[in-house]
């Protein structure tokens, strides 16, 4: 038990030394790092996952998966490649929303209701600002606003009905993930191209956080229902 806890630290640490120097790749821009560490962030993430948990769960295995096609997609700035990993994504959301259902107990749907809200108001205001937007990723990023409202919601309601360990991490987790997709929707929509060096080491910093945080949240909620 001493020697598992002592490789899961380890891991722990190697995880966040990668973030952070793929984060400063990001920010010079320096690509053979970015091509190899930014994958290597949720492939450590498994490692820790299968290290950590005698339980493995297959949603969130597809949740790392997906997660670790979409970063592969977002490494190239083309439209193309933006589509794809728009399409990856959803279907990373849609796993997300049905692992949380598994591991939580939504009892009324009324406070999930009011907890989305406000996070599908500031999605969709920002979406209707902008004129940007290609035809072909419309409909898609309906979708997505509605998934990360909806996984924000969830995430606030749990947290306001039972606040415990597992329902302040995975607020922790949604908070990181709405700032995350508020960021890259606000570079790649928003902005012009002086500043994205700027926006992109941020976003990658709310996705190495994020998704640490919710393998601590998926860890702690399996614990608690063996």
């Amino acid at each position: 038990m001493e020697k598992k806890n002592s490789i899961v630290a380890l891991l722990t640490i190697f995880y966040f030394i990668i973030a952070i120097v793929e984060v400063y790749a990001e920010f010079i821009v320096y690509r053979p790092i970015i091509f190899v560490f930014k994958p290597l962030l949720t492939i450590l993430l498994v490692i820790l996952y299968f290290q950590n948990n005698k339980k493995r769960n297959t949603l969130f295995l597809l949740v790392l998966i997906t997660s670790l096609i979409t970063n592969i997609l977002f490494i190239p700035t083309s439209q193309n490649y933006l589509q794809y990993a728009i399409i990856i994504f959803t279907i990373h959301r849609i796993f997300v929303l049905l692992l949380i259902l598994k591991l939580q107990k939504i009892k009324d749907i009324i406070p999930v209701i009011i907890g989305t809200a406000p996070f599908a108001l500031i999605f969709f205001y920002l979406f209707m600002e902008t004129t940007d937007i290609p035809e072909n990723s419309y409909f898609i990023l309906v979708v997505q606003n509605i998934l990360i409202s909806l996984f924000a919601g969830l995430s606030l309601s749990s947290y306001i009905m039972n606040d415990n360990k597992q329902n302040s991490i995975l607020l922790i987790s949604a908070l990181l993930f709405v700032m995350l997709q508020f960021t890259v929707f606000i570079e790649k929509y928003y902005l012009t191209d002086e500043f994205q060096h700027l926006f992109r080491p941020l976003a990658m910093s709310f996705n190495s956080l994020a998704f640490y945080t919710f393998y601590k949240y998926v860890s702690i909620a399996e614990i608690k229902q063996q």
